[in-house]
């Protein structure tokens, strides 16, 4: 009777607790799906900046402080209920705050807002799936983790992947929360500040747009050229990583 009970106890705090391991991305996915419903990401485009332009700039004159831990707050948010708007965002704070303080304020948000949405796939998902992963996947992540903070910075260097993949990607390869936030923060770094200085003269160009009667896009800022730009830094960063992989195969051999 004693060992019904106790077994009973057990099974029921191990299903509490794989419950409460649900809960960060029960959080996330409710995030997501609150801001869609209530039409969060008309706000969070080009087109509401260029309507909203000047009271937004008012506002933030006259109150800049709160206007920035707002901004800062709003980002991370973003960032972690996965919101497709970090490009939008980033050039919002580059036409608000200017280049410097605006990417440091994109840099910290979309550190902290990936971390937060690393930790909740990592919690939910990662033991799962790092259990059942074989094979040349199972090798792919025994990669990934020897060089964690490497490959990270690499991706985080050339914006090819989506934002919130890699975010979840990452947590699937058992990395550790410091090595996310180092190679997330640093990375992000060069992309971050190049947006926000697009954003700081934005001005013109949302101008010009509404003139013509048509929605300023992203692409109207970002041209091929900074994207090559993007992914040649990418590559330079990724050579340590290549020499050290052909040492090692020399080394074994």
């Amino acid at each position: 009777m004693d060992e019904r009970r106790s077994s009973g106890k057990v099974n029921s705090n191990g299903s509490g607790h794989r419950l409460w391991q649900y809960a960060p991305v029960a959080f996330v996915i409710s995030g997501f799906t609150l801001g869609y419903v209530f039409g969060v990401q008309d706000y969070l485009s080009l087109t509401f900046l260029a309507q909203q332009r000047e009271a937004l700039r008012i506002y933030v004159d006259a109150n800049l402080l709160w206007s920035a831990l707002l901004f800062l707050v709003i980002y991370i948010l973003a960032v972690a209920f996965s919101f497709p708007a970090a490009s939008v965002l980033t050039i919002f704070g580059g036409f608000l705050f200017g280049w410097l303080i605006g990417g440091a304020l994109v840099a910290i948000g979309a550190t902290i807002g990936a971390s937060i949405l690393f930790l909740a796939t990592r919690s939910a998902f990662g033991g799962f799936l790092r259990a059942r992963v074989d094979g040349f996947a199972n090798k792919l992540a025994d990669g990934f983790r020897a060089n964690a903070f490497s490959y990270l910075f690499v991706i985080r260097l050339a914006p090819v992947f989506p934002f919130f993949v890699v975010n979840i990607a990452a947590a699937l390869f058992d990395i550790s929360l410091g090595r996310f936030f180092t190679a997330t923060l640093f990375g992000i770094l060069p992309g971050t500040f190049a947006y926000a200085y697009l954003g700081q003269g934005v001005d013109s160009v949302l101008a010009a747009a509404q003139a013509s009667g048509r929605q300023a896009q992203v692409s109207d800022l970002v041209t091929p050229e900074i994207t090559i730009a993007f992914l040649a830094l990418a590559f330079v960063a990724l050579i340590p990583i290549v020499v050290r992989q052909i040492r090692k195969r020399g080394d074994s051999r």
